[in-house]
């Protein structure tokens, strides 16, 4: 039987790789304790495979389709394929076709019906906090890309009944196989917009208090309520409301929150209790 041993979140963001000796130094400071914090958590949990909930941002789809969820089920993943990411250490990824195809058949039974891929390029969106968080042995991956890149995008409370099914889907999974999800993304900012370098914190903070609150409508009524208004990049909260669904929606910890106007992004790192 599969367990559920850890769910996790963590900002991503270009400028974190590419403007990196441009961040002031006790910034840079809190950022790498963050990631590396957040790696031994991860680490700890002693995973075999990690669901990594995360955008694509154009590495593998384009407006000919974009599809709102899509679950990768090959034996590999490649890489980034960005650039300027050249220096990511790993050229693929494993996958874990048991486990996703699983999850896509527990989707499907409940609802959902995400598309399909044998190989997805896994892009800066997952790899700067895979590389940031220094993971002694990297786990399997299983992608699972939610669009919150272009509109129209899945709603946030669809996003958290995702969660619960991927939770539902380790539970049911026959094999024993330890399994953690890591949301990457957000919180606020925005990109290629007129707002474009703003970091709203109040937004953010709330967004981090309701996160600890055991109230998931409140949650959810907020974030419908704020994210058409909010900067395109905070759309990827989505990502944590999927991670917060697979955890039960108890025991959020903030590792850390800090707005890093270099990187034009609200930095967020943070751990569920699963148990």
């Amino acid at each position: 039987m599969a367990s559920l041993v850890g769910a996790f979140a963590a900002s991503h963001g270009p400028l974190l790789v590419r403007e990196w000796n441009a961040i002031p130094t006790d910034q840079q400071q809190r950022l790498t304790t963050a990631y590396l914090a957040l790696g031994r958590k991860l680490a700890a949990a002693k995973p075999d495979v990690v669901v990594a909930v995360t955008p694509d941002h154009w590495s593998n789809f384009s407006l000919d389709n974009y599809p709102a969820f899509c679950v990768g089920v090959g034996e590999v993943n490649e890489g980034p394929p960005e650039p300027w990411m050249k220096d990511f250490p790993h050229r693929t990824l494993e996958g874990h076709p048991s486990f996703a195809l699983h999850l896509v058949n527990e989707s499907l039974k409940s609802g959902f019906e995400p598309a399909v891929s044998h190989r997805l390029k896994l892009d800066h969106g997952l790899c700067i906090p895979l590389w940031r968080m220094q993971l002694p042995k990297m786990p399997a991956i299983v992608p699972l890309l939610v669009n919150s890149i272009e509109p129209p995008f899945p709603t946030v409370r669809r996003c958290l009944e995702l969660g619960s099914v991927l939770r539902q889907a380790v539970k049911s999974f026959k094999k024993p196989l330890r399994v953690a999800v890591l949301a990457t993304g957000g919180l606020s900012h925005s990109v290629g917009e007129k707002t474009m370098g703003a970091i709203d914190e109040k937004l953010d903070k709330e967004t981090i208090r309701l996160f600890a609150s055991p109230n998931k409508n409140s949650l959810v009524k907020f974030l419908e309520k704020k994210l058409p208004k909010a900067g395109n990049g905070t759309e990827e909260v989505r990502n944590w409301l999927v991670a917060h669904g697979a955890a039960g929606g108890r025991g959020f910890e903030l590792v850390d929150y800090l707005p890093v106007p270099v990187v034009i992004v609200g930095c967020g790192y943070a751990a569920w209790h699963v148990r």
